[in-house]
């Protein structure tokens, strides 16, 4: 008898779980049921198509050749049930049928294979005002396409994106190309929270300083003020921001309220509990997508991590298990880019906040260099921050801003997927041509510079430590008269500046043996040689600026 498969979702697990399976089985009896109006769209463009990179919003939600990815489309060429504007109200796992609701109906429909992908649903803000005209949430297709109306219109002259996360990070760059003065409002102390250390922070910070955008970092919103019904001001207890139009970008919600209703576990990070085969406690029903708890590779915590990506890969994973094979879905790294203006920032796998939640022993470095050869037209600055433990060699995550840094996080993905070490980082044979890289890749220097480190060959200090105790230091500047006459680190209590050409003739007399000494250059690659010199010449506390100028993220004069 053919398998009948139930999916409640029609966007992405669900969708990719109900293709996959018939391709897998063509007898299958699939049916999806979607509460929505659209099936199978692809939000994570959404934002490109405010700033106009994207001119039609059907791409999102046709196929290459045209069609609507609709009901029709689905029945006539995939040979799936796909129904939408059903609203799933109850799971009755001892009889295996859903309840559900259609065109003002209560239907009942039985399951073999049961399979939730619900998605998630964006956080709201209680505030004061906020249901005026003007803010929005920047989710579903409705609202993307309220905001286009109202840019259109006219009325907009000024935004406010609450949320520095992705997406609130990327409509605030679309804005900003449409002319719209935009700030962004964020809790926390730094953009992209989750995923970037402070340091890296303030570094994909630049950019979009430099374009014109205001940055309200650790700042409440209080309430919202409005003339006419309409949002005109955004109220945060470090100043009032004028805005005719709101995205609220706090994050977003996994929906679990039908699964948990039916007794199914849910997991420490909020999301329905599954296993390696995305089965939930019950083995009749499945979760993939927004909605299913993942688990980090790396550290082995539960984590909420919804991403387009792992819900495609969560529907094949399924499918191929409904079908009969043991399919297996290892989990996730927790992988994130985005581009800010030109520059891209990104991370996978652990970063300073994961690794110590999960106690893991860690070390790391802040590398900079260029993410090709720099005498080739196009070259542009990367900087990268590499975690490693100290014990085994395993690394552990990978930060990059910069020029190049999509290629070098993704070079890192395969690495900690393959539990690789720093002597397995630094050996990659990456491949090597000065238009598209150096001859040693900057994720073999950033091996190279984390391995030096953990044997003490190298004793680097982090960008943000120091800033935080410049007064513990007497900064050394090894660089020449014409680079820390265009470029120093501003505010800078004790400092001596001595080039590394004339330091191993000076350096005996530089300083009392004593004195805690911090060697600063461009890159840091003379800094760790005066770091070796001086100690050579009887200096005892002497360690050098990990990153240097370039990756120095704050205060310069």
């Amino acid at each position: 008898m053919a398998k009948k498969a139930v999916i409640i979702g029609g966007v992405a697990a669900g969708m990719k779980t109900a293709a996959r399976l018939r391709r897998r089985d063509p007898e299958a009896n699939i049916i999806v049921l979607e509460r929505g109006p659209s099936l199978s769209y692809g939000a994570c463009g959404f934002p490109y198509y405010i700033s106009g990179e994207v001119k039609s919003f059907k791409v999102f939600d046709h196929i290459p050749q045209g069609l609507p990815r609709d009901a029709a489309f689905f029945k006539n060429t995939k040979g799936i049930d796909a129904r939408t504007g059903c609203n799933v109200t109850a799971i009755d796992r001892k009889n295996k049928t859903v309840a559900y609701e259609e065109n003002g109906l209560q239907k009942t429909l039985p399951y073999d294979y049961l399979v939730l992908g619900t998605g998630a649903t964006p956080v709201k803000l209680n505030l004061p005002g906020a249901d005026l005209k003007g803010i929005h949430s920047f989710w579903f297709p409705w609202d993307v396409l309220a905001v286009e109306e109202e840019i259109k219109s006219g009325q907009v002259k000024e935004a406010a994106v609450i949320g520095a996360g992705f997406i609130g990070m990327e409509v605030a760059e679309c804005l900003r190309h449409r002319g719209v003065k935009t700030a962004i409002i964020e809790a926390k102390e730094w953009l992209l929270p989750n995923l970037l250390d402070e340091e890296m922070a303030e570094l994909a910070a630049a950019p979009v300083k430099a374009s014109g955008i205001e940055l309200y970092l650790g700042a409440k919103c209080e309430k919202f003020l409005g003339e006419n019904g309409r949002v005109s001001a955004v109220v945060t207890d470090k100043g009032t921001i004028k805005a005719q139009l709101v995205i609220v970008a706090i994050g977003v919600r996994p929906n679990v309220e039908l699964a948990a209703a039916a007794g199914l576990t849910i997991g420490p990070s909020g999301c329905i509990a599954v296993n390696e085969h995305l089965q939930t406690s019950d083995p009749y029903i499945y979760a993939g997508g927004d909605c299913a708890e993942n688990t980090n590779r790396i550290s082995g915590a539960k984590v909420f991590a919804p991403m387009g990506s792992t819900a495609n890969k969560h529907g094949r994973v399924i499918a191929d298990h409904i079908a009969g094979d043991e399919a297996v879905f290892p989990g996730v790294l927790q992988t994130g880019l985005c581009r800010l203006f030109q520059t891209e920032a990104g991370a996978t796998g652990l970063n300073e906040a994961a690794c110590r939640k999960a106690g893991i022993d860690f070390v790391s470095a802040v590398v900079p260099g260029f993410d090709r050869l720099n005498y080739m037209p196009g070259a542009g600055r990367l900087v990268l921050k590499l975690l490693a433990e100290p014990s085994s060699g395993r690394v552990l995550g990978l930060q990059a801003v910069g020029q190049g840094a999509a290629k070098r996080i993704d070079t890192m993905v395969a690495a900690l997927s393959m539990g690789a070490t720093l002597d397995d980082l630094s050996n990659f044979d990456i491949a090597y041509a000065p238009p598209f890289n150096g001859p040693i890749d900057n994720l073999a220097t950033a091996a190279n510079v984390v391995a030096n480190k953990i044997a003490g060959r190298m004793r680097g200090v982090n960008p943000k430590d120091y800033h935080r105790h410049k007064e513990d230091y007497t900064l050394v500047d090894v660089r020449l008269p014409f680079e820390t006459k265009a470029k120093s680190i501003a505010a800078v209590p004790k400092k001596i500046s001595l080039p590394l050409g004339e330091l191993r003739q000076e350096g005996e007399t530089l300083a009392d043996k004593k004195t805690k000494l911090l060697i600063c250059c461009q890159i840091n690659l003379r800094g760790y040689e005066a770091e070796t010199i001086l100690r050579s010449q009887g200096y005892e506390d002497v360690s050098s600026l990990e990153g240097g100028l370039i990756g120095w993220p704050y205060e310069t004069e």
